[in-house]
């Protein structure tokens, strides 16, 4: 390898140095962890896996121990903007330098195993945290549970969203199967929160086999949120579980609770911004469960509807569109610029007949169609984090920019 100094010399080099862009398992990335962590890390650790809902809820838990005046920090993926997203301690993201100066350490001691881009990730936070002495760090599982790379730690505990059909090819085609990966990432006589109303039996089942101790959310949150939508008030609750949990060791009172959980603010969920007159609705939406969450915070204000989208090719389009065509009257569609982006004649042949549907190059095209058309009032952009993320940069909307004020939704 020749001298890295930027931030991108690094990830595009990590892009490369493994053979397999997602390659589950725990033996490589163990190696390297315990040279780096000997005796382990030196903080309290979350860790948050689930289909939906683990970027909201370790959202709101980041928030409640903010506003408790906790040293805390999260790790989440994917990012929207850019890479530094994904380290945030106490509210700011991670420096080039902090991300760069971690990468060196781990390069030091890899040695012959290698590594992929998003395990190289998971150290660098580890190390990152470890340096600016946090107090509590909040993982989310990149895929899975069970061999994610995150799951090299030992959680103090560990948070479980819902269960729901999404990367079958490396998870399995049913709950049981998928609740069976994320229960991987339980602890015996640790606590395990999980937040699906309709848990499979598989959770259970794992809990009971080593020992961990498994509750569930029976109500949702009922207290006032930022962030919009009925599913919110579950993540909310769980969140709010998870902090219960380590009252113990970090003592938050239920009013700085209910403070914190109405702070939480979260990109692409949801998100509503008031452009030329038009209100736009970012989600980062792209499992069926998702999109259906998404169609029925839509369905509170019944109005022609706009949708910008497209998705990856792994993904089942066909579900995701017949979860909301019903919301929408038109869709303009177009390709990702990523390696596992679903082609446009893909993306075609999962809509029906009847769907009003028009073909834009890109993601930026199709915003600025949006943006110009005078027929819809409301435009939902979904599909893929990266739709939301090159829709929001297409009009440089940046995380500092103030949240408009959502319309009321009756």
């Amino acid at each position: 390898m020749g001298r890295l100094t930027t931030l991108d010399d690094w990830l595009h080099w990590q892009e490369n140095l493994h053979t397999q862009e997602i390659d589950l398992g725990l033996a490589r990335i163990s190696r390297v962890y315990k040279k780096l962590f000997t005796q382990g890390v030196p903080f309290t650790l979350i860790t948050v896996a689930g289909t939906n809902g683990k970027g909201s809820t370790i959202a709101f838990i980041d928030s409640i121990y903010q506003t408790a005046g906790f040293s805390v920090a999260k790790f989440t993926s994917p990012h929207i903007f850019n890479y530094n997203e994904r380290f945030v301690i106490n509210g700011v993201p991670a420096t080039d330098a902090q991300i760069c100066t971690a990468f060196e350490k781990i390069e030091q001691v890899r040695g012959n195993t290698t590594l992929t881009y998003f395990e190289c990730s998971t150290l660098a936070a580890l190390l990152i945290f470890a340096e600016q002495k946090i107090e509590i760090a909040i993982l989310e599982i990149g895929l899975g549970g069970r061999l994610d790379s995150v799951n090299v730690v030992d959680a103090d505990v560990a948070v479980i969203t819902n269960i729901a059909i999404d990367h079958v090819d490396y998870l399995g085609a049913t709950r049981e199967l998928i609740g069976h990966e994320k229960a991987g990432i339980m602890r015996a006589n640790r606590p395990c929160v999980c937040g699906d109303t309709n848990p499979p039996l598989s959770l259970q089942k794992h809990a009971d086999n080593i020992g961990a101790l498994l509750e569930f959310v029976s109500m949702p949150y009922s207290g006032t949120l930022t962030l919009k939508g009925d599913h919110q008030q579950y993540n909310a609750a769980l969140a709010a579980l998870c902090v219960h949990k380590l009252n113990g060791q970090f003592k938050v009172s239920k009013s700085i609770i209910h403070q914190g959980l109405k702070n939480a603010q979260l990109d692409g969920r949801f998100q509503i911004k008031n452009i030329n007159n038009l209100q736009f609705i970012f989600d980062v939406a792209h499992n069926e469960a998702a999109v259906k969450a998404l169609a029925k915070e839509l369905n509170k204000n019944k109005q022609p509807t706009l949708a910008v989208f497209s998705a990856l090719k792994d993904k089942d389009i066909a579900l995701m569109i017949n979860a909301i065509s019903a919301s929408i009257d038109h869709w303009l569609i177009a390709p990702l610029s990523v390696n596992r982006a679903a082609e446009i004649a893909l993306l075609i042949n999962q809509f029906g007949l009847k769907d009003s549907v028009k073909v834009c190059d890109t993601i930026e095209l199709t915003m600025t169609e949006a943006i110009n058309q005078h027929v819809y009032q409301r435009i939902v952009v979904f599909g893929s984090f990266h739709v939301v993320a090159d829709a929001l940069t297409t009009f440089k909307i940046q995380k500092s920019c103030k949240i408009d004020a959502p319309i009321t939704i009756i």
